[in-house]
């Protein structure tokens, strides 16, 4: 197979970018590597599309390694043929490789694999030949009656030759991919109700039927859901008329005495077996298909999440909320280093909130508290309305200083029960460890929540039903991607955010963490070396995603690599600057055009790409991609959901995409829902084509009922003095 024609033709590349990229996994470079620091190889494609190149390529080299073990098995059988190999070498899919395989396959014991112990195989060959002059089966059948192999009568010998033919019908490829394909295009997903008496949460699709070709992946995945939990039913529906049609024009070569026994047989086939396999291999096709986009929507949604905006260099307050054991209080510097903790108890008698109040209070102006992140967990609500009075009640200076923000404690107790928490804060109980969590998560999320499984940050759909080992690739791809485009301070990270840095792993992760706690704080890159198990290879990659603030040399801050060191200082010669010019190089572009870039990129030694890339860092050595998003939206005040009316314009977060609209926090605990049909006046297939979680966007409210706790939002336009339209 030509892997590079066939990779070309899908990510629609240049041969030598495809081959390049080839080469350079099989070298053994990670993808961010090969994204960041060898673009002139591949012509500056994304990690994304390296990465998805790299899934087809495994995909791909599974496949051709298939049809090598089916191609041994059937020539090891005396059967191959030059037709059956060149539809082998043409087979696109795992499925049809399958398909060709079928007949030569080892079977278990079928109808037909007993009538062939019972020497039925000629009777069955001479019927399904089919020839105008032949004797009718039942006459034919006589001939092959033999009491000691259990075939008592003609009846008994016609009934398993058909068996064979309903087999061997069965087992033909072309059959089965034209009813595949049919299948896809008219089939029907039909679900009822298990138990009709009993309500569920599936009772929309009590009584439901759409068809295949348009059945959202989200309606997949809750149906799918409600079949494992026994509250449906599911089939698929198909003409069974034009269904046959396609199996009678491979099964019957017409008018014969034999037609209407094979006509018996192919109708068996349909119905006992082909049908069946049919059904299950589109219901598997729907789901995986579900899956693989939903799993895309987690992922897009935690790269979102993880590259939201940090607030730096603020002292922050973590609140667990709680009720009977109480509200955990954690207070952390600009570093994340913990100064204080307590507990506190706000829903509990009224000398105990004043305690609450009081303690809050005092924790804020003793740190200069600037920014409180509040768990959305139990008792988030009442929380928050103690945070807003206290807020309210400090002295001038401090209110203006001091605001709070809601933020997702999914994954908070996971990660306070690790051993990595209780390695890194032997001295708390779980409770104040996830307390601190939530402090760090508004400080830097990224560097917070790469501690925790990505499955249990919550900001995906059906997540649970996903395929562990695919959705745990795709998510710790995404992770991986976001931690070294933000670049990591090699001195202060964690083990886990360091174990996510290319070439990295975490045990080597561990060896740096060691090192740095003996030897003190790294003065240079180069020292990398000096960590035991971390050899030039691993160097290679992961240092220029390594910063050292603390080194002499300016480069080491930046996210140029140590193998363009040179060709950095060669550029600000060139451009008349020097390395303590770096980052006041306001001119530096200008320079580079008058010099001619592409000279210059020559002259370095390096190309364009590259050499573009140089510059930008020199000018803003060490940036942060996320500095450029827009900040967090911090509140002061609190609304209840009784509160809200129709009509009301609000200002809100987005906390999670999904494939029929976002969730988005307005401030008054529950999220509400901006259905697809909501987000904008134009046509969109999904709500991320708009919005990304973290997006700060302005919503109107459409509809609210308490009692389910549901609010419907838009964030379409309003006329002025008009209602709001109804969710469709």
């Amino acid at each position: 197979m030509d892997f590079t024609t066939v990779l070309c033709d899908q990510f629609h590349l240049q041969p030598w970018q495809v081959n390049n990229v080839i080469q350079l996994l099989d070298e053994g470079n990670t993808i961010p590597f090969i994204a960041r620091y060898r673009k002139e190889a591949h012509g500056t494609l994304d990690d994304q599309v390296i990465r998805e190149l790299s899934e087809r390529l495994d995909y791909l080299r599974n496949l051709q390694k298939r049809k090598e073990e089916v191609g041994e098995a059937i020539a090891a059988q005396e059967a191959m043929t030059g037709e059956l190999q060149a539809a082998l070498d043409a087979a696109a899919t795992l499925a049809e490789v399958e398909d060709i395989y079928r007949p030569y396959r080892p079977k278990r014991m079928t109808r037909a694999t007993k009538a062939k112990e019972r020497g039925l195989e000629p009777l069955a060959q001479r019927i399904y030949a089919q020839e105008k002059d032949s004797p009718y089966p039942i006459d034919m059948a006589a001939e092959f009656v033999n009491p000691e192999k259990e075939v008592e009568t003609p009846e008994d010998a016609l009934s398993g030759a058909l068996d064979i033919i309903a087999e061997e019908i069965s087992d033909d490829a072309g059959i089965r991919r034209r009813l595949r394909v049919i299948a896809l295009s008219q089939g029907v997903v039909v679900s009822r109700a298990a138990k009709p008496d009993e309500d569920s949460v599936y009772s929309q699709y009590y009584d439901y039927r759409e068809p295949a070709a348009k059945i959202a992946g989200h309606r997949v995945l809750a149906i799918d859901r409600g079949e494992r939990e026994e509250f449906l039913k599911v089939s698929l529906e198909l003409d069974q008329d034009k269904a046959m049609n396609i199996v009678n024009s491979v099964a019957l070569k017409g008018p014969s005495p034999c037609y209407e026994a094979v006509s018996e047989a192919a109708q068996d086939a349909y119905t006992r077996l082909i049908f069946p396999s049919v059904e299950r291999e589109l219901r598997s096709t729907l789901s995986e298909n579900a899956q693989e986009a939903a799993i895309k929507v987690f992922s897009v949604n935690l790269r979102n999440l993880l590259m939201q905006p940090p607030v730096k260099g603020k002292v922050a307050m973590g609140l667990d909320p709680g009720y009977r054991t109480g509200c955990k209080v954690a207070v952390v510097d600009a570093t994340g280093r913990v100064l204080d903790t307590g507990v506190i108890y706000p829903t509990h008698s009224q000398s105990r909130v004043q305690e609450a109040k009081a303690l809050v209070s005092r924790m804020i102006q003793k740190y200069q508290v600037e920014v409180i992140a509040i768990g959305n967990g139990t008792a988030s609500k009442e929380t928050e309305m103690f945070t807003a009075e206290v807020l309210s009640n400090l002295p001038q200076q401090d209110k203006e200083r001091c605001a709070y923000m809601v933020v997702s404690e999914a994954g908070a107790s996971v990660y306070s029960a690790s051993k990595l928490a209780a390695e890194e804060f032997p001295q708390f109980d779980l409770t104040l460890r996830s307390a601190v969590s939530i402090a760090r998560r508004l400080q830097d999320p990224l560097a917070e929540l790469v501690k925790i499984d990505p499955k249990a940050i919550g900001v995906g759909q059906y997540q649970h039903d996903m395929p562990p080992a695919q959705l745990s690739a795709a998510l710790d791809g995404v992770v991986e991607s976001c931690v070294n485009t933000v670049g990591v301070d090699l001195n202060t990270a964690s083990a886990p955010l360091l174990a996510r840095v290319a070439g990295v792993t975490a045990a080597t992760a561990k060896n740096i963490v060691k090192y740095r706690e003996d030897a003190g704080a790294f003065k240079t890159r180069r020292e990398l070396l000096k960590v035991p198990k971390l050899g030039p290879k691993a160097f290679e990659q992961c240092a220029g995603f390594l910063r050292v603030p603390e080194s002499e040399n300016v480069l080491d801050r930046t996210a140029v690599h140590p193998e363009s060191y040179r060709a950095a200082e060669k550029l600000l010669s060139l451009c008349g600057y020097t390395l303590a010019d770096v980052g006041r190089l306001s001119e530096l572009n200008q320079r580079m055009k008058e010099f001619g870039e592409q000279k210059a990129a020559e002259a370095c030694g390096v190309g364009l790409p590259t050499l573009r890339d140089i510059a930008a860092e020199l000018q803003k050595p060490g940036r942060d991609p996320r500095d450029e998003l827009p900040p967090p939206l911090l509140r002061t005040d609190v609304m209840d959901m009784n509160d809200l009316k129709p009509g009301m314009q609000l200002t809100g977060t987005v906390r999670n995409v999904v494939d029929f609209g976002a969730f988005v926090d307005i401030g008054v605990h529950q999220d509400g829902l901006v259905h697809v049909s909501q987000i904008t006046d134009r046509f969109i297939r999904h709500p991320s084509e708009v919005l990304t979680v973290g997006d700060v966007v302005e919503v109107t409210v459409l509809e609210v009922d308490v009692q389910k706790k549901r609010i419907s939002l838009t964030m379409k336009k309003q006329k002025p003095g008009g209602a709001a339209s109804k969710a469709g």
